[in-house]
């Protein structure tokens, strides 16, 4: 039960991240958000780099490929796309197109890791992703043609491959790092690439500081609870259930972004919340727990 509270817990912190990209893209740009979100993260496990120097450094110069790889697809271009696209697409869009992640960490399981998949997990899977369309859609299928398709949306398919990618190629990570010290590499190594691009844009240093005075808690949160924790939470479900069923947990998003407008923007709960999340809930149960579920 632990490691599904922790999953439960991640997901939650990671609605609340997505709620703040699509609400503060006017004040904050998608590269700065990114950029100083691993930035403090980067203070934040600076004592671990800094006491296990010499073995994680070991480490990365005889596994440089795959923890290039993970840093890349996990820390610079995830949140940094998701970050872009929600500048561009509406939440909707956003929140249907990323509950493909499950469906994308269950494929590359089966090809990449060879891991079996029964019947009941799909099932599960293709049910909570239907309740996540539900829900999205206010209940109605029909509205997914009043839905208009942009750029923003191939953001969100890429950010989607790269953490399903990401996920599933974790997997392979050198073994003689721990949970901290993996995560601690992987961030240096992904703000080091986000650096350059950060660079680029030539923002001022006035700017900047006026954007961390005012916005200091919007860096807080998604350093601290969506970062750090969030990371630490997910990798802990794969570890322990594997990324098949830890991608299950995405399935949550919407439903949590749902009851935090009710809690928070005083919003009605409807039928079709009521609905979209049992099915939501189901579909995690049976893929979760198939081997007790007789069909």
């Amino acid at each position: 039960m632990k490691t599904y509270f922790f999953l439960i817990l991640c997901v939650l912190f990671w609605s609340g991240n997505f709620i703040l990209g699509r609400y503060i893209n006017e004040e904050i740009e998608p590269l700065e958000l990114a950029f100083f979100r691993w930035f403090f993260v980067l203070i934040i496990v600076s004592p671990i780099l800094i006491l296990k120097f010499t073995h994680i450094y070991q480490s990365i110069k005889n596994n440089y490929f795959i923890l290039l790889f993970l840093s890349a697809l996990g820390i610079s271009t995830y949140n940094t796309f998701v970050y872009i696209a929600l500048t561009m697409t509406t939440s909707t869009n956003a929140l249907i197109i990323n509950s493909i992640v499950p469906i994308l960490i269950l494929v590359l399981s089966v090809f990449i890791l060879k891991q079996k998949i029964l019947f009941h997990q799909i099932i599960g899977i293709l049910l909570s992703t239907l309740g996540v369309i539900f829900l999205v859609l206010k209940g109605d299928f029909t509205n997914i043609f009043s839905l208009n398709f942009n750029h923003g949306d191939l953001f969100i398919i890429v950010s989607a491959l790269s953490w399903a990618f990401y996920s599933v190629f974790v997997k392979f990570r050198p073994k003689e790092l721990n949970n901290f010290e993996f995560f601690a590499t992987i961030v240096v190594l992904g703000f080091i690439i986000l650096v350059p691009f950060y660079l680029y844009q030539g923002y001022s240093i006035e700017r900047e500081l006026l954007l961390l005075q005012s916005n200091y808690l919007v860096f807080l949160y998604i350093s601290v609870f969506a970062s750090c924790l969030s990371y630490y939470f997910w990798h802990f479900g794969i570890d322990h259930i594997g990324a098949s069923k830890t991608g299950q947990f995405v399935h949550l998003m919407p439903l949590f972004g749902t009851i935090l407008a009710y809690v928070f923007l005083d919003e009605t709960l409807l039928f079709y919340h009521i609905s979209g999340a049992f099915a939501i809930a189901l579909g995690i149960y049976l893929s979760l727990f198939y081997k007790r579920v007789q069909i």
